[in-house]
């Protein structure tokens, strides 16, 4: 077991990726708490969302920002070296070749800080994820 020295919260693995103290209430306030590496990437991550998809309603839950429209979700979360991008697993499957150079697990596509975000990419998984739910 390893514990956090900032809040105390006991984890199974090592230095354990999470959110230390209260959940922020909007995508605004996560992205002041994220460490500098991280904040343009989520910056433009959530403007990608936000322009592929009209309407989308944009929260925090699980205390990273999660944009919902209709059955349509999508969510990513700022980690010590990479961003963590949740989207379905069938979605994934179809761009895996695609995403040879980032590492995937179940439903998140690791983009970490030291490469630049493949926007055309996430782009494409953006519109198919809306396209398997309608």
């Amino acid at each position: 077991m390893w514990t956090c020295p900032k809040c105390g919260r006991e984890f199974k693995r090592t230095n354990q990726s999470h959110y230390c103290g209260k959940a922020p209430e909007s995508v605004d306030e996560y992205i002041e708490l994220q460490i500098p590496e991280a904040r343009a990437y989520v910056v433009e991550l959530r403007n990608l969302i936000l322009r592929c998809v009209p309407a989308v309603k944009e929260q925090i839950a699980w205390s990273m920002p999660v944009y919902k429209k209709d059955k349509f979700s999508i969510s990513f979360a700022a980690c010590n070296k990479h961003i963590s991008l949740y989207v379905d697993t069938n979605v994934l499957e179809i761009f895996k070749s695609q995403l040879s150079a980032f590492t995937i697990r179940k439903n998140a596509v690791y983009l970490p800080y030291e490469k630049e975000l493949p926007i055309k990419i996430i782009e494409k998984i953006i519109k198919q994820s809306v396209e398997e739910i309608t």
